[in-house]
């Protein structure tokens, strides 16, 4: 991982020294600021490596960006990239036209060398960026789609699009994690989603139902372990927060060879196995239903099943070892 911030520079050379950074980690720009709010100027980065792609994760100062044919011809990235903005609002502009303000925690999607130009519509940049060389693209289009990928929110309606939305936002989580092929094939999966948003890939070919599925799954445990705590979980209220229905559910997990009943119950233990040993003043009562036990019957059976030792002899264990 990297991290950069301007705190190490005096503070009239901040922006120029942003200003080389940025083009170096995320892509040329033409960016301005006046002189006089140079001063004030603050910026920090962090980027995840993850195969050929990067996961970039910026706040700065307000300042004018504009990427044209200029900036693009000396600087060409040839890249899918994916926005999202962490924090206040942020204006795109494409060529005098289609215009959008994108709202905090919402998501855009472009080809990185077509022109466009933003600033904050409040408040200064806080993005998280995502680059895809578009050569992990190409195999997954009809035609050269490129030119079709000008600045474009990501609305929230169902289908693909709500999919890619729930999908990048476990990808951003689990991004420090990724590494060799497990970084390529969440990538992969990424860009598949993100083109199916856009209208570009089609979910009848064979590879982009194996992102679909893979995208669902990954969103299906995401809601499974956000809900943990809920005792009435099961595959029927997972489908229902997904927008599918219980036979979509199960078919998705199939190939996984998991069902969602050993899923759901997988992660209450695993989650409970982590509380007894990292919250030691937490009782056993309150961790089981914590994780959405209905009994703690049932809590020390399948805990004695899974570990082979009681949750008191568990902690126990571990007490001794401190």
């Amino acid at each position: 991982m990297i991290h950069w911030s301007t705190d190490r520079f005096a503070e009239t050379e901040r922006f120029d020294a942003w200003r080389e950074l940025r083009a170096r980690h995320i892509f040329g720009v033409t960016a301005e600021l006046e002189p006089a709010a140079r001063a004030g100027f603050r910026a920090e980065l962090q980027a995840i490596p993850l195969g050929g792609a990067i996961l970039v994760d910026m706040q700065a100062s307000a300042y004018r960006v504009e990427r044209g044919a200029v900036d693009i011809a000396r600087a060409p990235v040839d890249s899918l990239c994916v926005y999202q903005q962490r924090g206040g609002r942020g204006w795109f502009g494409i060529d005098g036209q289609d215009d959008f303000v994108i709202g905090a925690g919402a998501l855009a999607t472009s080809y990185s060398d077509l022109p466009y130009r933003t600033v904050p519509a409040d408040g200064g940049f806080h993005l998280r960026i995502v680059k895809i060389p578009f050569a992990l693209c190409r195999p997954l289009l009809r035609q050269d789609g490129r030119g079709l990928l000008a600045a474009r929110p990501v609305e929230g309606e169902p289908g693909a699009t709500m999919l890619f939305s729930a999908y990048f936002a476990a990808f951003a989580a689990q991004a420090p994690y990724l590494n060799g092929a497990a970084a390529e094939a969440a990538v992969s999966v990424l860009a598949q989603l993100a083109l199916a948003a856009r209208g570009l890939a089609p979910a009848a070919e064979e590879q982009n139902r194996i992102a679909l599925r893979e995208g669902r799954l990954t969103v299906a445990r995401e809601i499974i372990l956000r809900n943990l705590h809920r005792p009435g979980l099961d595959a029927a209220r997972v489908a229902g927060l997904m927008g599918i229905s219980t036979r979509q559910l199960h078919m998705i997990f199939e190939p996984s060879g998991v069902s969602v009943a050993r899923m759901i119950k997988t992660a209450r233990l695993a989650e409970a196995f982590r509380l007894i040993t990292t919250a030691p003043e937490r009782r056993l009562t309150e961790i089981a239903f914590a994780c959405g036990f209905d009994s703690l019957a049932t809590f020390y059976r399948a805990f004695r099943s899974a570990y082979d030792a009681t949750p008191g002899e568990l902690r126990a264990a571990k007490a001794g070892e401190r």
